[in-house]
């Protein structure tokens, strides 16, 4: 398969403009949350959502996230990625196979009736993970565009991917909310170095590798600037596969939470990683799917 985006080969960073659509909608007028809202999609590469989900909602998705977190459910231990200082939980991965609660909130038509109008196709869960961000000593995110992994290190051929982030909890602007770079999901930046074999073991602790330069960074945020949405639980952040995004580490008393899922279109599906290396594990990268998610499943969230 050719690739069009190619990373980690090159001697230095090179950008190549997008070559597919943001929207793929064939009507916008469906859309589930306005037209208005998806525009500003296409233009920035993310937008937020207040308030998609009800005060009970969220209680029960909390009790769930401090359950998963505490070791009151039965999880497959090489899901559980930990801080590399502290051993905090930093994520839970493949939660909507692990916990009933989260694939009703995987399969909630709020979330996939979107996913599916932006990416005008059928639907499956790509990734799906918790997140987490203690007080005082939650660590940083570094700044990355997700679908420069999944293409590299997952086998994820087009842009035709979108993430949900579900806030558990409120966010605050001195907490270290994630950061996004509105319009940067217009190019790709290819990233240098060659990728280690088993990247994964240390990238999801902190990532090194298939991160972009200062340079490319600053060209970037000169551009078009640095937003840093703030919003209370209950809501959605929703951003392009692409998006350039990362958060600061959080040294105040305010733990935050978020149930993160990634919907791929399914004519979009992995193949072998481009950067040449075995593909990233099931529970990171879903390979084995039968089928998509069902288009009549209209199942709430808890």
């Amino acid at each position: 398969m050719q690739d069009f985006y190619p990373s980690r080969i090159a001697p230095k960073p090179e950008w190549i403009a997008r070559k597919d659509p943001v929207i793929h909608a064939a009507d916008r007028s469906a859309s589930p949350v306005g037209v208005e809202a998806i525009d500003a999609f296409e233009r920035d590469g993310f937008l937020v959502l207040e308030d998609v989900l009800s005060g009970e909602e969220v209680s029960a998705l909390r009790r769930e996230a401090d359950a998963l977190r505490s070791g009151r459910r039965e999880l497959d231990p090489k899901s559980l990625i930990t801080e590399r200082s502290s051993g905090d939980i930093r994520s839970v991965f493949a939660i909507h196979q692990q916990s009933e609660v989260l694939h009703r909130l995987a399969t909630d038509d709020r979330l996939t009736g979107l996913a599916r109008h932006i990416l005008g196709d059928e639907i499956y869960v790509h990734q799906s993970r918790l997140n987490y961000k203690p007080a005082f000593r939650g660590k940083e995110f570094y700044w990355h565009s997700d679908f420069e992994t999944w293409h590299v290190e997952d086998g994820m051929p087009r842009m035709r991917a979108v993430s949900m982030s579900v806030m558990l909890d409120d966010n605050h602007a001195q907490a270290g909310p994630t950061m996004f770079v509105p319009g940067s999901h217009r190019s790709f930046i290819a990233c240098v170095g060659e990728t280690p074999e088993n990247h994964y073991l240390t990238s999801l602790k902190k990532q090194e590798y298939g991160v972009p330069d200062e340079d490319s960074l600053d060209r970037l945020v000169r551009e078009t600037g640095i937003v840093a949405p703030a919003p209370r639980a209950g809501s959605v952040v929703i951003f392009d596969c692409n998006t350039m995004h990362g958060s600061n580490g959080n040294i105040t008393p305010y733990a935050r939470a978020n149930a993160f899922f990634v919907f791929n279109a399914w004519s979009n599906r992995l193949v072998d990683p481009f950067g040449g290396r075995d593909p990233r594990p099931e529970f990171i990268a879903h390979r084995r799917v039968d089928a998509p998610l069902g288009s009549r499943d209209r199942r709430k969230a808890a």
